[in-house]
């Protein structure tokens, strides 16, 4: 500060260590706050000022409003304030889904198939009310009161809950396919997931796993660190993970550093065109040392580290600092250089342009090549291409069918199902149970029929495949509501052609 000071002083700079610097956005911000001729809402131009030149950078560097930012954190915090229940809005009416066991909702006397009519004296019942809006009233610091005013039959009550903290499991499932094989299916990676991930291996392990499948599909990632500690738990030794790289960051290699939990079973993973970014990383560093084997479709390509950094009216940057690459070096980062609207409507791009045949032809000559531990050949630039390939079945499904799952129709028909016959589904003790015994697929399908055509959806001309795919999800759904995510992958995976294909992985010498 003193040698600064006197360079100020023989130098005469007047712009040197001021503190009340501005840049040319900041004097135009003045400028139309006290001179243009109309009232403005500056904080929406500045909002659109920042998006501008964050849109000039990477398709993963995002600007956070004020508003935004509490929510933008909660998925990766693991946790919430809140109510504890789940909800859907069917037609213009919220209707509670699941409430969480001895919750806040439990506690204050919410139930499942409640109709909630009002937020404090604010009604919600709108077909134009964005969900988040719905949200944002329902949610609220822990140990602050809300009144709800709810329809239960015909009655209507009023209900003061108190909120409270609100778990967000970052693991769907978890449970033994048969006497040796588990099945582990993360959905993020959040602040919770190494400690749930390690939880459920425990029991897992327990119950006699000697082989494993690791469902990394729809996962768009998180915390770097967290990844990195789940693939420490399979490969053994010092060997490297990822590391990062990038023009104002040093590079740093993250590599394995304790006995992992489950270095020599049988390790398959499950990928899709939704895993992205941490699920990469540990995928990537699997498949470069030979640990799993990778079934399903080439994965997301994010291959670039954020940061986030607080802004000083409560708003935030994630800034892209970094690019990680894979130990073998590559970096699966897909090229952004066309723009973000190009860049995300590639996934689109690969079922509109067939990528379903083979997956050698996902590779062009300009993608650089590398080699595994084992000398198999692996690519960057693309995502992580997987070992065995299930391609999607771009010939099923019908315009009709497709109508179907927009706007929750489908779950809409299968919670009122449910509700109108939640007795009945008493009898199921477990979703294995309900797959194997529901026997009322024809009167759920005929009643779906009817449900549709009120939409002008039209499903008694279906092909005979789309009816089969639509019985197994109505069997699906049904035990997610029942037994929540965990009840309906033990259900859908019975059906699911890449859990099928891992299966057979999983099981092979």
């Amino acid at each position: 500060m003193f040698f600064g000071f006197k360079m100020h002083q023989q130098t005469g700079a007047a712009e040197f260590f001021r503190r009340d610097k501005t840049t040319t956005l900041e004097e135009t911000m003045e400028l139309i706050r006290n001179r243009y001729v109309d009232r403005v809402q500056l904080d929406s131009l500045k909002d659109d000022a920042i998006n501008a030149v964050m849109d000039r950078l990477d398709p993963h560097s995002v600007y956070i409003p004020q508003r935004e930012v509490a929510e933008a954190n909660e998925d990766l915090a693991g946790n919430f304030e809140g109510i504890g229940v789940e909800f859907n809005l069917f037609r213009d009416t919220v209707n509670i889904t699941y409430v969480i066991p001895d919750g806040p909702s439990e506690k204050g006397g919410l139930l499942l198939g409640d109709k909630i009519i009002k937020v404090n004296d604010s009604s919600i019942i709108s077909k134009t009310l964005p969900i988040q809006d719905i949200r944002r009233l329902i949610r609220g610091k822990a140990g602050s009161n809300v009144k709800l005013t709810v329809k239960r039959g015909d009655e209507l009550k009023t209900i003061t809950i108190t909120r409270g903290r609100i778990p967000l499991p970052a693991l769907d499932a978890s449970y033994m396919v048969d006497s040796q094989t588990g099945y582990l299916r993360l959905n993020k990676f959040s602040e919770t997931t190494y400690r749930e991930f390690m939880e459920n291996m425990e029991k897992l392990k327990g119950n006699g796993m000697k082989n494993l499948i690791l469902d990394l599909r729809g996962n768009g990632g998180g915390y770097i660190t967290q990844a990195v500690n789940i693939a420490d738990e399979f490969l053994s030794g010092d060997k490297l993970i990822v590391y990062t790289q990038g023009t104002n960051i040093d590079k740093k290699e993250y590599k394995a550093s304790k006995e992992g939990i489950f270095e020599t079973g049988k390790l398959v993973v499950l990928v899709d065109e939704l895993t992205a970014s941490a699920s990469e990383i540990l995928a990537g560093a699997l498949q470069d040392w030979d640990r799993a084997t990778i079934v399903g479709r080439r994965s997301f390509g994010k291959g670039l580290v954020q940061e986030q950094y607080g802004l000083s009216d409560g708003s935030a940057i994630r800034l892209t600092v970094a690019r990680y690459y894979t130990p073998s070096g590559r970096s699966i980062q897909r090229p952004y250089d066309k723009g973000k609207k190009i860049y995300m409507e590639e996934i689109r791009d690969r079922y509109e342009h067939g990528e379903i045949i083979n997956p050698d032809s996902l590779h062009t000559q300009k993608e650089k090549a590398y080699t595994t531990n084992g000398g198999r050949k692996v690519y960057g630039g693309g995502g992580i291409t997987p070992d065995v390939y299930v391609p999607v079945d771009t010939s099923s499904f019908t315009h009709n069918v497709t109508k179907l799952y927009l706007d929750g129709r489908f779950s809409n028909f299968i919670y009122q199902y449910y509700m109108a016959n939640i007795s009945s589904f008493e009898r199921y003790k477990s979703p294995t149970d309900l797959a194997t015994h529901f026997q009322n697929t024809e009167d759920a399908w005929k009643q779906l029929v009817v449900f549709a055509l009120k939409d002008s959806i039209y499903l008694n001309k279906v092909p005979a495949s789309d009816r089969e795919n639509i019985e197994e999800r109505i069997k699906a759904y049904i035990a997610r509501l029942k037994w929540r995510s965990q009840g309906f992958y033990e259900v859908y995976n019975l059906y699911d052609p890449i859990f099928k294909k891992g299966k057979q992985a999983a099981e092979s010498n």
